[in-house]
């Protein structure tokens, strides 16, 4: 929880926190596997710790952290992705990933993480900010959460295959 002195800072992710970034990913899988009561994801944290630093090296994949500023503690993180799509008008932003550890959520932190992805977006010239989340009873807080910050449901079901 956050107490009296506790400053979260939310800051643009670098290469080198690759690592931080990875293990965060990990326990949002973890939390999400959990959820779901299935392994929907393969999770080797030594190659996305990889994968991160590449992807953010590379600018392919942007990333804010929250972190508490007394003790260092990454808190969360959002991350985008630059799409491009001719129904969206030219280039928008997609969340693949958004995630506060449970001790530090309702504290507003989500929101602070949007509102840096927010104006990032706009900064680059995006249309928009794109973020899907599970059809299933166990994801309606996060799906509440982000209508509470004015997404809105477009329709559509989220499809993959693999390659």
């Amino acid at each position: 929880m956050m107490g009296a002195g506790v400053t979260i800072v939310i800051r643009r992710a670098l290469p080198e926190n690759a690592p931080a970034v990875a293990t965060l990913v990990g326990e949002l899988l973890h939390e999400i596997m959990s959820a779901i009561g299935e392994r929907a994801f393969s999770f080797d944290p030594a190659a996305t710790t990889l994968r991160t630093r590449d992807f953010l090296a590379r600018e392919k994949y942007f990333v804010f952290l929250a972190t508490d500023e007394k003790s260092g503690a990454e808190v969360g993180f959002v991350a985008l992705c630059e799409s491009y799509a001719l129904y969206a008008e030219g280039c928008y932003g997609t969340i693949p990933e958004l995630y506060v550890r449970s001790g530090h959520r309702s504290q507003g932190i989500g929101e602070r993480l949007l509102g840096e992805a927010r104006g990032f977006g706009r900064r680059r010239g995006w249309k928009r900010l794109e973020v899907t989340t599970p059809p299933l009873p166990q994801f309606e807080r996060a799906l509440r959460f982000y209508e509470r910050e004015g997404f809105r449901i477009t329709g559509g079901r989220k499809l993959r295959i693999a390659l």
